[in-house]
């Protein structure tokens, strides 16, 4: 038994690895793979077979866990404040969807339950098609791409009640209905409240207890736990568990430890719902597929122009333009990852038949592949829609709340060194996030209206969660020299663009933090020093303004970041100034021997790499290795002799500026 259990293992995480591979290199989304990898290994296709249960017992988990990172980014307070925008656009869209594809399945001859999982199904967009592509062709931040994410990250909030109900409409009779109904949803407002309760006055001390013993071991534990069992109170109570486990993401979402729990729970989620899609991919019957190919299309195509007609009219009546909310109707046609989920969970409650089930996944399967070209050219398909020019200019959404912080600051670290830059950041009206590991510093600066949380920087898929994308400083502010080294590591890895300050204790750790891509490094106790410095010379009546002038001597000695000025030619300085450094920037030509090197290669000797620029892309304080192409321009710090040998180093001449 246990060796038929390891070939299995072997066999699914062998095909899984090499399919998702080859999808990624592709560009296709992960989802789609672990279809294909459903199909191949399912009893319905020749060749190898894993056995359904075996996945199936596992694979629940996955929708479990997707529900309950869902509910770390939906609390009830972030959806009270979007009530007016996005939870009626929404609702509207979701419902319409549901009502008018139900009503006409019901029209054709479908019944009553299963219309209304067809409506249902059809009304689901895929979030992680959507993000991914509008990403790739850089539209994620225009009115149109922030306007449809939002909405298709509500949609998988809508998902819920259709857990709740459609489970009640396989057990009822026609009669029946209403009743299970009604029941269902006083059971679900009984586990909301029982979560809250439970959330409010146990969960909150039981992670500050946790996070007090600083064990991410313990931690990970925890999550599990307190996800699974939610999951097993809504299940003893005859709903889904994974409505249990959005009530508890969205009670901990309100928590400082909201961060910390979703990159704690995102490899559980991953894993398991790549095994949930691969147990969908198995109920795939290649073998129908001649005499339903035609219905299949049919739903597709319907799939897809009905969500365009219907988002475009309830965009458009909610006041934005017309080839704004044309084009937020083109990204939202695509079908859903959780309209697999309710085919699943309609046919195991007996709501769909088998035949219906395999229609359903084949149009959405359709619609998804068809996405990221609907996607790609929405403006083009916009323009012949509406057959005038549609513009292209990147215009900021008033008209909703962006869920995530833009152009905001990163504070690693919010111990006294961390406070003292929030506050200034606070005075100048700066927004910023901060994170920490003493859960008594984030309990108490977030009952202060302060935008501090419970996480560990130095785990990777904590940045993400922080919105590194789209953060405008970093500021690394640990006194562990450990954790600050791995969090710069982790910065440069996901953003090698951003600006990076870190504190360290003495100037012992500079040099090595600077080579691992901090942009300045600050030494606590020089800082110390010169601040003891200046009062001593201030007591002993030496004049303020000589003061001021030796602690800015030191500190641009010391910062490159403040002694980055461009200063004019390299001659007029070497005359008098030879020891001021400055900034100059130096081309690199195509006959230049430098060409073809990594930048941690060249010889500069004290000259510092500042900034590269590429085709017009300027990078901050560029990696090592990366290597010089013709065309590109070094922004070179030093002395005014160092960057004349520097300089006729990288071209072979002398460069006068």
């Amino acid at each position: 038994m246990l060796e038929q259990t390891l070939v299995q293992t072997l066999l699914l995480l062998g095909a899984t690895v090499l399919v998702v591979l080859v999808f990624q290199r592709l560009r296709v989304p992960s989802s789609l793979a672990y279809l294909l990898v459903g199909v191949l290994l399912g009893s319905h296709t020749a060749g190898p077979v894993v056995e359904m249960p075996y996945i199936s017992a596992i694979a629940e988990f996955g929708i479990v866990f997707l529900l309950f990172t869902i509910g770390l980014s939906f609390t009830l307070s972030q959806i009270y404040a979007m009530r007016h925008s996005i939870l009626g656009l929404g609702t509207a869209q979701v419902a319409l969807t549901t009502a008018v594809i139900g009503t006409g399945a019901w029209l054709i001859g479908v019944p009553a339950a299963a219309a209304f999982v067809v409506g249902a199904v059809f009304a689901q967009s895929s979030t992680t098609v959507i993000s991914r592509q509008l990403t790739e062709q850089g539209e994620n931040d225009t009115r149109h791409g922030r306007l449809g994410t939002a909405m298709s990250v509500f949609q998988d909030v809508t998902a819920v009640p259709f857990v709740i109900i459609i489970p009640v409409l396989g057990m009822a009779a026609a009669s029946q209905i209403a009743g299970s109904l009604g029941m269902a949803l006083l059971k679900a407002l009984v586990a909301l409240a029982v979560v809250l309760v439970a959330g409010r006055y146990l969960l909150r001390p039981l992670f500050h207890l946790v996070a007090e013993r600083r064990s991410a071991e313990l931690f990970t534990l925890t999550v599990l736990f307190v996800s699974l069992i939610a999951a097993w109170t809504t299940s003893a109570l005859g709903l889904s568990m994974a409505f249990g486990a959005f009530l508890a993401g969205m009670v901990l979402g309100e928590t400082e430890f909201r961060h910390q729990v979703e990159s704690t729970i995102r490899p559980f989620r991953d894993v398991l719902l790549g095994l949930f899609f691969v147990s969908i991919g198995m109920l795939v019957e290649p073998a129908v597929l001649p005499d339903i190919w035609l219905e299949a299309v049919l739903c597709a195509l319907i799939l897809l122009g009905s969500k365009i007609l219907l988002v475009a009219v309830i965009v458009r009546l909610s006041g934005i333009d017309a080839p704004t909310a044309l084009r937020t109707a083109l990204i939202l046609a695509v079908g859903g990852e959780f309209g697999f989920a309710l085919i699943a969970i309609g046919l195991s409650g007996g709501v769909i038949d088998s035949h219906l089930a395999q229609i359903l996944l084949t149009s959405v399967l359709l619609s998804m592949v068809l996405a990221p070209f609907i996607i790609r050219y929405n403006l083009v398909l916009s323009r012949w829609l509406l057959r005038r020019k549609v513009a292209t200019t990147k215009e900021p959404l008033d008209t909703i709340e962006k869920p995530d912080l833009s152009r905001h600051v990163l504070i690693f670290g919010y111990g006294r060194t961390g406070q003292i830059v929030g506050r200034f950041l606070e005075d100048e009206g700066l927004p910023f996030v901060a994170v920490d590991v003493d859960p008594g510093i984030a309990r108490e600066a977030r009952l202060a209206g302060q935008a501090v949380y419970y996480a560990d920087s130095t785990d990777p898929t904590v940045l993400e969660t922080l919105g590194i994308a789209s953060a405008s400083l970093v500021v690394i502010c640990h006194n562990d020299k450990t954790a600050a080294l791995k969090t710069l590591i982790n910065v440069r890895s996901a953003r090698p663009d951003v600006p990076t300050v870190v504190r360290t204790r003495d100037e012992s750790h500079v040099e090595e933090l600077r080579k691992a891509g901090a942009s300045e490094v600050i030494p606590e106790t020089l800082e110390a020093g010169m601040t003891l410095a200046s009062h001593a010379l201030l007591t002993l009546n030496v004049p303020s303004y000589r003061v001021t002038h030796y602690l800015q001597q030191q500190r641009t000695r010391r910062y490159p970041m403040l002694k980055e000025l461009f200063r004019g030619s390299l001659g007029d300085l070497q005359a008098d100034s030879t020891e001021l450094e400055r900034l100059h920037s130096v081309r690199i030509d195509a006959g230049s021997h430098a060409v073809g090197k990594a930048l941690g290669t060249l010889e500069l000797g004290e000259v510092l790499i500042t900034a590269m620029v590429r085709a017009d892309q300027r990078l901050r304080y560029p990696a090592a290795t990366i290597e010089l192409l013709p065309e590109d321009v070094l922004v070179l710090l030093g002395t005014p002799d160092a960057l004349q040998q520097a300089a006729q180093y990288l071209t072979g001449v002398p460069d006068l500026g």
